[in-house]
C-alpha cells in the first residue's frame, strides 16, 4: 500500500478552502452530463496535485455514491467529507473531525451545484423558448459525444484506481464486465439495478 492510500491528515488554510471552492465552481460549469464527468480533473486536483485525498478515498467516494439511493452528485459531498476529516487529523480526532467532515461535505456540494444550477435555470428558459432553432438542436446533438468521452475517461480512472495493483486476470475480468454492461445498457432495457447487483455478485465471488 502506498503512502497516498494511507493519507489521513492534511493542513487546510482559509486560502486552501477558497481555492478548492473556486476550482469546484469552475468544474460546475464544465460538468457536461453531470458532476461525474468531471471526476478525472477532480482526481488530478485532489489526489495528484494537492494530496487532499488518497486514491482509495477518491474511488470509495464515487463507488458509495453510485450504489446508494439518490443523485450521484453526492460523491462530491463524500469527497468533501473526507477532505474535512483529513484536515482535522483523521476520524480519530472525534467530534472535531466530524464537524469538519460535515462542513467539507456541504462546502463542496454547494460549490459544484450552485454555479451550474443558476446558469442552467436561465439557459433552460431560453432553450425551451427557442427549442426549434437549428443552433439549439445542433448544440444538443454535439454534446452527446462529449458526454460519452467524459464518462469513458471517468470509468478508466476508476478502474485504474481500484485495480492498480491487481493481477492481469482481475483487470481483464473488470474491463470485460465494464464493456458487457455498457453493451447491455446500449442495446437492451435491462434495469440498472440488475447490473449493479451483477457487479456486486462478481465482487463477492472475488472476480473483481
Amino acid at each position: 500500500m502506498s503512502a497516498m492510500d494511507t493519507l489521513n491528515a492534511i493542513t487546510m488554510t482559509a486560502i486552501d478552502w477558497g481555492h478548492l471552492f473556486m476550482h469546484f465552481c469552475v468544474l460546475s460549469f464544465l460538468s457536461i452530463g453531470g458532476a461525474i464527468s468531471a471526476a478525472p480533473d477532480m482526481h488530478r486536483y485532489l489526489v495528484v496535485e494537492n494530496h487532499l485525498l488518497s486514491d482509495a478515498q477518491f474511488s470509495s467516494s464515487i463507488t458509495l455514491a453510485q450504489v446508494a439511493p439518490g443523485p450521484n452528485v453526492l460523491f462530491v459531498s463524500l469527497m468533501g467529507w473526507n477532505i474535512g476529516l483529513n484536515s482535522a487529523g483523521g476520524i480519530q480526532a472525534g467530534w472535531t473531525a466530524w464537524s469538519w467532515g460535515l462542513f467539507g461535505a456541504l462546502f463542496c456540494l454547494v460549490a459544484i451545484i450552485l454555479p451550474s444550477s443558476v446558469m442552467m435555470y436561465k439557459v433552460a428558459q431560453w432553450g425551451h423558448k427557442n427549442s426549434q432553432r437549428s443552433v439549439v438542436r445542433a448544440f444538443k446533438s454535439g454534446l452527446a459525444p462529449i458526454v460519452i468521452g467524459l464518462m469513458i475517461s471517468t470509468g478508466w480512472l476508476l478502474q485504474r484506481g481500484q485495480h492498480g495493483d491487481s493481477t492481469n486476470t482481475t483487470l481483464i475480468m473488470s474491463w470485460a464486465l465494464t464493456v458487457f454492461t455498457a453493451l447491455l445498457v446500449w442495446r437492451t432495457k435491462v434495469h440498472l439495478l440488475w447490473l449493479l447487483a451483477l457487479g456486486a455478485l462478481f465482487g463477492i465471488l472475488g472476480f473483481m
